[in-house]
């Protein structure tokens, strides 16, 4: 459990507010006809906390950019949320809404009021669905969970947020340590309702100290609304951006180089080609996959969503099974959810061959991810950046602009693979991959690939260069999608892997 004291709901405030920056929008409580035994305590509670009820809300600027807030005062009633508690943080989502600023919560709850009974439990619900149209409208919800957060407040409010971040060492969970051992005579097993626990598991985002959270938020607060002005990657103007217009490469030139263990992956792209990346992790439903990474970065001016696989940590364990392919599907709701631009980085020796794999749905998920990206209504992009085998490559390729590094390649199965199944050993490899038309330059001419890269001659002689090069080349696809509605993307992007295949009736050279 958090060993320091938990920040007040005024010390949060003035910590992540810019100075002298936070409005409440609180109405004061109107008094009710409550027993005589709950009126003493709700007196004792304002007179300990200096605060009228156990929420604050109201607006802050962070680096300069309007927020709504929704804090906890744990020290009222411990942060418990009765039926006035719950109208205050209704009306205040619905501002926020209506004024369509981004929203920052930091609950600290025990959960809803006993005092109270069914009518505060209930008042969850009003919440959610205030909280799911301010999404709905394509707005930023933070949550920032703090010690302790529990029971209907974890249900609600504290578990809706785009990106949710926890206080260490914080007791996060749904049924609290006490009432457990009160109800089943034993206590909760040890370092489970723990945020660090919560992180390993995908549950969370991230564990961070109250100190860092301007930066974090200021960070999330670039990428979701850029400041105007704000320029493309380094300082190569892009005049050496164009398309690769080399020599034919062998696929099997291709394949070595794909493997080779200095070449570029997907962090470092990230790390040289993005600004203002923000990691997230794992499904937000108990699963998390090292061998996936999930973030909000930006490209230059565009901001967007980024699924990239990490073939490193696929193969140092991590393979690409089904937890990675939920934890894919959440990057996609994210993007449709703020509305950002959804960018799939592929790289990857292939999905997972095991046991949980399958009675996991493996199968299932690869066929789930390919339909929600055919039809993902924001603007797509894929970039083959190295390694692309099997349905562990195709789920992530549907796109309306794919880009494809000078060395990368997509095939059904690795050439040792094909060879196997073709010739019953791996000797025909390089031949199969040739016939296969897996490489880059092929992929293009096949109407699979938009955009080769060039490779000078090698990303891994070059990591640094060839990351911005591939970064700014997504930049400028992305603003170029920028310009066509949803309706027309969604029946481009269809048509174009239809035109892949000869539909019956339809001529040999149509």
């Amino acid at each position: 459990m958090s060993s320091a004291r938990s920040l007040t709901a005024g010390e949060l405030l003035d910590l992540i507010a810019d100075t002298g920056s936070f409005r409440s929008w609180d109405e004061p409580v109107p008094p009710r006809d409550v027993q005589h035994g709950y009126a003493d305590d709700l007196e004792r509670a304002r007179a300990r906390s200096g605060c009228d009820e156990s929420v604050l809300t109201g607006e802050l600027r962070i680096d300069g950019r309007r927020v709504a807030v929704l804090v906890s005062e744990f020290g009222f009633l411990g942060g418990s949320i009765g039926v006035d508690a719950a109208g205050r943080l209704i009306a205040a989502i619905e501002r926020a809404t209506r004024e369509r600023l981004p929203l920052l919560a930091g609950p600290a709850s025990g959960g809803t009021r006993m005092q109270e009974g069914t009518a505060a439990f209930v008042a969850m619900v009003g919440i959610a669905a205030a909280i799911a149209e301010h999404k709905s409208a394509g707005l930023p919800y933070l949550v920032y969970l703090r010690h302790p957060t529990t029971g209907g407040v974890m249900a609600s409010w504290g578990s809706l947020g785009h990106v949710t971040v926890a206080e260490p060492g914080a007791l996060l969970g749904f049924l609290g340590p006490r009432v457990y051992a009160a109800l089943y005579g034993e206590p909760f097993p040890d370092g489970v309702q723990t945020a660090e626990n919560l992180y390993r598991n995908g549950v969370i985002d991230g564990v961070i100290a109250p100190a860092q959270l301007p930066r974090l938020i200021a960070r999330l607060l670039s990428v979701l609304a850029p400041p105007e002005g704000t320029h493309g990657l380094g300082s190569d103007s892009g005049q050496h951006d164009g398309q690769y217009d080399g020599p034919a490469i062998s696929a099997l030139t291709s394949i070595a180089a794909s493997r080779a263990r200095a070449r570029p992956g997907a962090r470092t792209v990230l790390r040289h080609a993005a600004r203002d990346v923000v990691p997230l992790s794992g499904t937000g439903q108990g699963e998390a996959s090292d061998g996936l990474l999930l973030a909000i970065a930006r490209f230059g001016a565009v901001p967007c969503v980024v699924i990239a696989q990490d073939r490193y940590a696929q193969r140092a364990g991590a393979p690409w099974g089904p937890a990675a392919l939920r934890q894919a599907q959440r990057g996609q709701r994210l993007s449709a959810e703020l509305g950002l631009p959804l960018v799939t980085i592929i790289d990857t020796p292939g999905a997972a061959l095991s046991r949980e794999a399958e009675e996991g749905g493996l199968a299932g998920e690869i066929a789930r991810t390919l339909e929600s990206l055919v039809g993902h209504e924001q603007a797509t992009v894929a970039v083959l950046l190295g390694e692309g085998t099997g349905g562990g490559a195709l789920a992530l390729l549907p796109s309306d602009v794919t880009i494809a590094a000078q060395h990368a390649w997509l095939a059904p199965l690795p050439p040792e693979g094909a060879s196997v199944i073709m010739h019953g050993d791996t000797t025909h490899a390089s031949a199969m991959a040739e016939a296969q038309g897996i490489g880059a330059v092929a992929l293009r001419a096949a109407g699979i690939v938009d955009w080769v890269v060039p490779e000078r001659p090698d990303a891994a002689l070059e990591p640094t260069e060839f990351s911005r090069r591939i970064g700014r080349v997504i930049e400028r696809q992305l603003l170029a999608l920028a310009a066509a509605t949803p309706a027309e993307r969604l029946s481009r992007r269809r048509g174009r892997y239809r035109a892949l295949v000869r539909l019956p009736g339809q001529a040999a050279d149509s």
